[in-house]
């Protein structure tokens, strides 16, 4: 299995950023000497295993701490949990932290029956009830978010807080000229199932990042994540809408605290939806990373840790939870004072979602 981008790899990315004008914007953001070192020449290490969850064999790291917050990471695409090494160390420092690889995508196993949101969240049911968790705070980037939202607003359940953005879930999706193409297009799905994993994640690693440099450990497990399986995961984008319609109607029954989070940059799903989440998710707070592109946790991997407050504009929306503007601010924040009354509302939400 391959383990390297090709030149025809780097070849097929440049014709479909070609007819991408959002990347002439991203190019003059990242500057001339951009993609030279990477950002860390090896990604920190993550206590990676395999396990099965629901009779799915799924990859999953896990970091735990007693008497923690303990913290759910979902994988974005097209990555896989290892995106999470950059912020790996400071989450394990305090909190009990799991991450897994959603089934189909990163280097868990699963095919066309979970590129829906509802089969995501679903398994997210499942990964919780397998390890015992109870009150996690959900961290949800790309189509992490997508599996938090579907599980937040269809099943009963005790969450502690939902750390969500750059990712699908409110509708209609403002989205970049690339994401249209896969979700309209049965062609462009084509195009991109024909160029491969190779070029999939050429593309995004040149359109999604404005600071960040992947190093090679990092390239080669997205490879492996979805070498032969880039034609499967273009299913994710033809059932776009109807998956929203599973999300987007429920989003005013949250009532965990919530922090929506967005590149500022991001050129596949358009700052615009952040703005529209945090308007349609009460008590949520915003917080938008500047010169930072799609892969915002690693773009400003230090600023998303928590560890520095520069270039940040944090924006509540109504009551709620205090406006902590990091996810590991965020995290440290729940549990209290205050938490009865969050959990008095968890309470109501799921009444009345028993109810329906």
């Amino acid at each position: 299995m391959k383990t390297a981008l090709s030149l025809l790899d780097r070849l097929n990315a440049s014709v479909v950023l070609a007819v991408t004008p959002e990347y002439r914007r991203i190019r003059e953001l990242q500057g001339a000497e951009y993609a030279g070192t990477p950002t860390f020449p090896a990604p920190h290490p993550m206590p990676m295993e395999f396990t099965t969850v629901a009779g799915v064999k799924i990859r999953m790291a896990r970091s735990p701490r007693e008497g923690a917050p303990t913290v759910i990471l979902m994988n974005p695409l097209p990555q896989s949990i290892m995106a999470f090494a950059p912020i790996w160390e400071e989450l394990a420092a305090c909190c009990d932290v799991y991450a897994y690889d959603l089934p189909g995508f990163g280097r868990s196993e699963g095919g066309a029956e979970f590129m829906t949101f509802e089969a995501q969240g679903r398994f997210l049911r499942d990964f919780i009830d397998a390890h015992g968790i109870e009150r996690p705070h959900l961290v949800g980037p790309d189509i992490g978010m997508s599996a938090a939202l579907h599980y937040a607003t269809n099943f009963p359940n005790d969450i502690a807080s939902l750390i969500i953005g750059d990712g699908p879930g409110v509708a209609p999706s403002s989205n970049g000229s690339v994401i249209d193409k896969i979700v309209n297009s049965a062609f462009w799905r084509t195009v991109f199932t024909v160029g491969g994993a190779g070029a999939f994640i050429a593309a995004g690693n040149r359109l999604c990042y404005v600071d960040y440099v992947p190093n090679d450990d990092e390239v080669a497990d997205y490879l492996m994540s979805y070498s032969g399986r880039v034609g499967t995961v273009t299913k994710w984008f033809k059932d776009y809408p109807a998956s929203l319609a599973t999300v987007d109607p429920k989003l005013a029954d949250i009532e965990v605290p919530t922090l929506v989070f967005w590149g500022a940059d991001d050129a596949l799903l358009l700052p615009d939806n952040a703005q529209r989440l945090h308007e349609r998710i009460g008590g949520s707070t915003l917080h938008v990373f500047e010169h930072c592109g799609h892969y915002s946790y690693q773009d400003q991997h230090t600023e998303f840790a928590g560890e520095s407050p520069q270039r940040s504009r944090g924006e509540p929306n109504g009551p709620g939870p205090p406006n902590d503007r990091h996810a590991l601010a965020r995290i440290r924040g729940v549990g209290r004072p205050g938490e009865k009354t969050v959990r008095a509302r968890q309470r109501a939400s799921r009444a009345r979602r028993r109810s329906r």
